[in-house]
């Protein structure tokens, strides 16, 4: 290949790659030039270094109100976005304003690449789908109004049928009127039932398309290959790890047989597959632990808690996964810096709206407790 001059000699790519995702129909998608895509990372790298820092919190974990919250926030990339928002303040605005500058870089680095970062980017937006899904149909089981719901849903995944969800009785009719052509049709074909829509098929319906998203996720990125497959690789096996554990230690004592658990379970990672028969057939918490210490990785995580402590296993998985989301920016040339941005964005979200709430209780006490620090 010849290069132009004063292009890149550090990194080379193929002219064009075929996408794994069947959404594309196979075609194939021209890279842009090793300059374009050296480039993008380089604007991720530059958003990262507006993540907030420990002085930032320790001025956030002083505050006495939600106006002070926005005071300190002033300092920080969120000025701007929180400047016109008007008292009384309340917590659901402060992470509104804040996922809205999200949301602008997203749409900002989208807007700025080709193939296959574009398509790479579009994944990080379905699992929001997903969720954004579940909640509409969740909420409109239970006579929740659709309009509140759609306030609820997150702007990354919303797509244009969205609000005529509320119309299904049953699986095939949520494909049938609304999904079909979104991008999350081709994960619907395992759920596919003439089931009605209870709370119990919803959740394994959020399960069974987590499961077939990551599936997808993860050979697309092998598909790209070079570091960005070795560490988007060691990512999602993490994600896929930690899902089987929530949806283990979830379904202890529902009417879920371990063959349905074994089902919702994603076919990669560390723990499979003789973690997830372990798991499949563990019947409490201790044993979930038991089955996941055997594995390095996770012993870590499980140190963090007492035997039979359950309650704060979510965030001893975030600490863990902020670790080796902080990882990926050592290395160089890669998309791993773009599902590491915005997932260390979306847990700097998270605690900001833990320490709105604890201000807006009383609590100060408490702010602590849940920040996962993304540094």
């Amino acid at each position: 290949m010849i290069r132009e001059e004063g292009e890149s000699d550090l990194v080379t790519w193929p002219h064009d790659v075929t996408l794994s995702n069947g959404r594309k129909n196979g075609q194939s998608a021209s890279f842009a030039s090793p300059r374009e895509q050296v480039g993008r990372p380089a604007i991720c790298r530059g958003y990262r270094a507006g993540l907030l820092t420990m002085a930032d919190y320790n001025n956030l974990s002083q505050c006495e109100t939600l106006d002070d919250v926005k005071l300190s926030l002033t300092g920080t990339d969120y000025a701007s976005y929180l400047a016109n928002v008007p008292s009384p303040l309340h917590t659901s605005a402060i992470v509104e304003k804040c996922t809205e500058k999200l949301v602008d870089e997203y749409n900002f680095m989208l807007s700025q690449v080709s193939e296959p970062l574009s398509t790479f980017l579009e994944y990080l937006t379905y699992g929001h789908m997903i969720d954004n899904v579940v909640l509409i149909v969740t909420g409109t089981l239970h006579e929740r109004d659709v309009h509140e719901l759609l306030e609820k849903c997150h702007p990354l995944g919303m797509f244009d049928s969205i609000a005529t969800l509320a119309v299904a009785q049953n699986m095939r009719e949520l494909y049938r009127l609304v999904l079909v052509d979104t991008p999350l049709a081709p994960y619907f074909s395992e759920c596919l039932t003439s089931e009605d829509l209870d709370d119990m098929n919803i959740e394994i319906m959020r399960n069974t398309l987590y499961k077939a998203y990551l599936e997808d996720f993860y050979q697309f990125c092998k598909g790209i290959g070079g570091a960005t497959a070795e560490l988007m690789s060691d990512l999602l096996a993490f994600e896929a790890d930690w899902r089987a554990v929530n949806i283990t230690i979830n379904s202890i004592g529902t009417e879920l047989t371990r063959d349905d658990r074994r089902k919702l379970y994603s076919e990669f990672g560390l723990l499979y597959p003789y973690g997830h028969e372990e798991l499949a057939a563990t019947e409490d918490f201790d044993g979930v632990r038991a089955v996941v210490e055997k594995y390095p990785p996770y012993q870590a995580v499980f140190a963090k808690l007492s035997f039979g402590e359950s309650q704060m296993l979510d965030k001893a998985f975030f600490e863990e996964q902020v670790k080796r989301l902080t990882l990926v920016f050592e290395q160089q040339f890669h998309y791993a810096v773009f599902y590491g941005y915005f997932k260390l964005r979306e847990q700097e979200i998270r605690n900001l709206m833990w320490i709105a709430e604890c201000v807006a209780q009383n609590q100060k006490t408490r702010i602590h407790d849940g920040i996962v620090m993304t540094f």
